[in-house]
């Protein structure tokens, strides 16, 4: 299987830190955020990634190279401008490939990447859904015997991290548009599986957030 990280958003919950400094790059623990999933991928068994990238594409593609150094090959995606998750997603399915791949948003820490295992037909995405943090307490999905849905309650959050068949993108057309719609959708059919993640997970979008993870880290 291969992976896609998203790289491609300008930061800019995260300023003053991303006015110099593309948020993939941002240190925590001693080493770029970015690294952390590369390493994670790796241990994983998944060493051919695809990262998007725009806002400070130079910066991102020289630290990392062709990923050799942590043991994968990076395959590079370039936006002149951010197309947003499904836009990104879209442009690179040439690299991905047409199976389903491991899908990781770049922002946000996981310990561990439970979920790279086949998608089950006719299913077209599995979702990690964790428990609600403090900042995004309503969550985003309902969540009932391993598939995904709008209604149920209580709902939880999506982490970030999941397995997308190209077939979801399907009919898009060209340019910038949102992936969370076609989930929904693609939800409604009864075509999305998922499973809670009860380990330690953090979306890295304020430099407080970044801050109370390098704490808990260290």
């Amino acid at each position: 299987m291969k992976a896609m990280i998203l790289a491609a958003g300008l930061g800019k919950r995260m300023r003053p830190l991303t006015n110099h400094c593309p948020k993939p790059l941002l240190p925590v623990a001693g080493k770029p955020l970015i690294v952390h999933h590369l390493e994670r991928l790796r241990d994983a068994g998944i060493h051919e990634v695809v990262i998007n990238v725009s806002y400070r594409a130079d910066q991102i593609v020289d630290a990392l190279g062709d990923g050799s150094a942590y043991g994968v090959r990076i395959h590079w995606s370039h936006e002149t401008t951010p197309l947003e998750t499904g836009g990104g997603i879209q442009k690179a399915l040439p690299l991905l490939g047409k199976a389903p791949f491991l899908l990781i948003n770049g922002d946000v820490w996981c310990d561990a990447l439970p979920i790279f295992q086949a998608l089950k037909e006719p299913d077209l995405a599995h979702l990690m859904l964790v428990d609600n943090p403090s900042h995004h307490p309503n969550g985003d999905f309902g969540f009932n015997e391993g598939r995904v849905n709008q209604t149920d309650t209580p709902r939880l959050t999506f982490a970030g991290i999941s397995v997308i068949h190209p077939k979801l993108l399907v009919g898009q057309p060209e340019g910038a548009f949102a992936l969370a719609p076609l989930l929904r959708a693609a939800m409604d059919e009864n075509r999305v599986s998922g499973e809670y993640f009860t380990g330690y997970w953090v979306d890295v979008g304020t430099p407080e957030r970044l801050a109370a993870l390098e704490s808990q880290l260290h």
